[in-house]
């Protein structure tokens, strides 16, 4: 499978995971299997709506694009611009930081020190423009990103690596590789404090009936989408798996939309659900992305995150 089916699938799949989850947050296990509803909107959510996780993941890979790099006060700016935008949800810990009033460099650190608490799942979610961008350049500087990219809103490193260990899988599954084969040497490059507690979450026999915290927090999270991926064998099903598990399920859902779309490719990715898929983006005007909007912004994610030879 060509490499770019893969990056298009990874950003398409997180936003459809998204949407199809959205109706079904804080939810019971099994209500997706339950009322059979797809895409059919619900809890404030229009048919084919995708929530904060894409609009931020989007916002994001427009300024790696237009910045031609990442540009850390760039990207926190359109954060913020998003947020004073009115979006329909945002996660509490991000709004707090966003809204503080407080320069890029210090907002998320300053939040963390005052609540002693940022494990939130919010840079996950929006992490699979940046993953595609960044998998070109190889482990060590997708992962550095990845950390640079959380710490812009969640000043707990358990955040950074959670995301640095999403970015290492996206880039194995662009290569072609396994990503649950690629486990050990990935924990090998979390940093030591959280090594151990990443590879409970995403050993093969940790699911998510074991999770010790809701799964709006980082490492059950992940864990989830792990444990989705490694217990079905297509896009949908895995995606189904990570709704029906309840709670914060179109995170849930777009982490592991994110991890099945780089894994199977973008032809996955059932129409019915990427048809009505439009993403909203508060605070920049009437604009509204549709699924080929979104392949192409993989599509030029994909290709400008290829380093220059030499």
């Amino acid at each position: 499978m060509p490499r770019l089916d893969r990056a298009v699938g990874a950003v398409l799949g997180s936003a459809v995971g998204d949407a199809l989850g959205a109706p079904y947050e804080f939810g019971p296990a099994g209500e997706l299997t339950a009322r059979g509803a797809e895409m059919r909107g619900g809890g404030g959510w229009d048919p084919g709506e995708a929530t904060d996780d894409t609009q931020m993941a989007v916002l994001l890979g427009e300024s790696l694009l237009e910045c031609g790099d990442l540009e850390l006060p760039d990207v926190f700016e359109r954060f913020r611009r998003w947020a004073a935008g009115a979006p329909k949800d945002i996660g509490l810990q991000t709004e707090d930081v966003l809204t503080s009033g407080q320069p890029w460099d210090l907002a998320a650190a300053l939040h963390f020190q005052v609540n002693a608490r940022a494990a939130g799942n919010g840079s996950l979610m929006r992490a699979s423009t940046s993953a595609v961008y960044f998998a070109a350049a190889g482990r060590e500087e997708s992962m550095d990103a990845a950390r640079r990219i959380a710490a812009l809103t969640h000043g707990d490193r358990a955040a950074w690596e959670g995301t640095a260990i999403l970015h290492e899988l996206v880039r194995v599954c662009l290569d072609g590789a396994d990503p649950l084969a690629a486990l050990p040497a990935t924990l090998a490059e979390v940093h030591p404090d959280h090594r151990e507690r990443y590879g409970h979450v995403l050993g093969p026999d940790w699911h998510p009936g074991l999770a010790t915290e809701f799964n709006g927090a980082v490492w059950p999270c992940l864990g989830s989408a792990v444990w989705a991926l490694r217990t079905t064998s297509g896009f949908a099903e895995a995606v189904r798996a990570a709704v029906d598990l309840g709670g914060d399920t179109d995170t849930v859902a777009a982490v592991t939309g994110t991890l099945a779309g780089a894994l199977y490719g973008q032809d996955a990715v059932p129409a019915r659900w990427t048809d009505p898929l439009h993403v909203p983006l508060p605070g920049f005007g009437d604009r509204v992305l549709d699924a080929a909007a979104l392949r192409d912004l993989a599509r030029r994610l994909a290709t400008a995150g290829v380093p220059a030879a030499g």
